[in-house]
């Protein structure tokens, strides 16, 4: 499979009464009908991608920062001048401006001069960035100039995104976001480096096994992703997942081979985030794992919980217990978020903060900061604190008290302690 493929953009170049049309036509199909030709579709973009692939060459200076497994992100600013990596071990860090000047001179020596005229009045730095926005766009068959100074391309690998200098004041600016099908998290792995505890671990992946919905949080870069995709593969095998995502970063499918999946994808206008998961509905579902929370989508995704659905989805926010401000936030109109408020603490179970730091090396981790649960008894809303700053709680040596509703849902699956099952875990890993 290819590094690079040709994003599907024909929509951006439909008029205004083609998309009308479209919609028309749309309406004469049922839903279902239309999930499964757009799933048929993707897959056959996934199958494919070697027709639309951009080589190691064309990546030049940069290709080796994005063959290495480490590296998450690449933002080249400045028209070249400027290069920083975030690195899974290292963190953020600028390449040395002198460093990547090598690279890119080095690089144009490996170039056909009648590309570039005369290169010894032109700058390596820039010449490179000129080029690989040259190539994205026709890959893209797209053009990338003053009038449209955004350009965007996707794989099941990267996420690549340009800005034309006409719009980014300093130049041309590059992101390429890595987003491999992998799981770079694994329970011996992740016990070793202290991304959680053992007791954290059971509780969550009993959790898991027992339906509950979840949602990862924190701030950009922390790996809320990656959490999910962790705590995905627990999901039993038999149940119906479906993905819903606008840039594909979960994998399900990849990761969990041989498991029931559908992998939504939405589009702006056709297939909003909102239109996937009430259409989800019609596709039995047991798990709806939305990519992320951004706006009035979470009120049908609490809606979807509601029928007994269960999910994942991640949203910003730096603490567990902001979690129901932020979702309310997302409202805009005031009376909807007041009326929202109860259905977050009845059908949001789980929140998990993600957190980044250094460590005395200087290496930076990822780790588990909190756990709540989100509890409606009674009449009143709580949220119970089960783990801070990466420790579960302690009250006079004791574990804090798990929500009776929580309890009884681990009944249902047979889980009498909450926080049993690492030998499993464990073993399963090793299988």
């Amino acid at each position: 499979m290819g590094i690079f493929s040709k994003k599907n953009n024909d929509l951006e170049n439909i008029e205004n009464t083609e998309i009308v049309t479209l919609i028309e036509e749309k309406k004469e199909k049922t839903e279902s009908q239309i999930i499964n030709e757009m799933q048929k579709d993707y897959l056959s973009k996934r199958e494919n991608l070697g027709d639309w692939d951009l080589e190691s060459k064309d990546f030049g200076p940069v290709w080796s920062y994005v063959a290495d497994e480490n590296v998450t992100d690449i933002n080249l600013n400045m028209d070249g001048h400027d290069l920083w990596i975030t690195d899974l071990n290292k963190g953020k860090y600028r390449v040395e401006p002198e460093t990547f000047k090598q690279k890119c001179d080095e690089w144009l020596k490996t170039q056909d001069a009648l590309e570039f005229g005369n290169t010894e009045q032109q700058d390596s730095n820039s010449l490179f960035v000129k080029q690989f926005v040259h190539r994205v766009g026709n890959k893209q068959s797209r053009q990338f100039n003053k009038q449209k100074p955004l350009l965007e391309a996707e794989t099941g690998n990267l996420r690549i995104s340009c800005v034309h200098s006409s719009a980014a004041v300093s130049g041309i600016s590059i992101c390429i976001r890595k987003t491999p099908p992998v799981m770079r998290i694994t329970p011996k792995k992740a016990l070793e480096q202290k991304y959680f505890t053992e007791d954290i671990l059971c509780l969550l992946t009993n959790c898991v096994k027992a339906k509950m919905n979840f949602v990862f949080c924190g701030e950009p870069g922390v790996g809320k992703t990656e959490c999910a995709k962790f705590f995905s593969q627990f999901i039993n095998a038999e149940d119906r997942v479906i993905t819903i995502e606008d840039n594909p970063e979960l994998h399900y499918r990849e990761i969990n081979p041989g498991k029931d999946c559908v992998e939504l994808k939405v589009f702006e206008p056709m297939f909003t985030y909102s239109t996937a998961i009430k259409a989800c509905l019609r596709q039995n579902p047991q798990w709806i794992m939305l990519s992320e929370a951004r706006s009035t989508e979470v009120k049908y995704l609490l809606e979807c919980w509601s029928t007994g659905v269960s999910g994942f989805t991640t949203l910003h926010t730096d603490d567990v217990r902001k979690i129901p401000d932020r979702i309310q936030n997302m409202m805009g109109d005031s009376r909807d978020a007041e009326r929202l408020e109860n259905d977050i603490f009845s059908f949001v179970n789980i929140g998990i903060l993600l957190r980044k730091k250094k460590d005395e090396n200087g290496n930076t981790y990822r780790y588990i900061d909190q756990v709540c649960f989100f509890d409606r008894s009674n009449g009143k809303n709580n949220i119970v604190m089960m783990v801070e700053n990466g420790q579960m709680i302690n009250n006079n040596g004791e574990k804090p008290k798990i929500p009776d509703y929580i309890l009884k849902r681990l009944s249902f699956v047979d889980i009498t302690d909450p926080y049993s099952g690492l030998n499993e875990i464990l073993k399963g890993e090793k299988d």
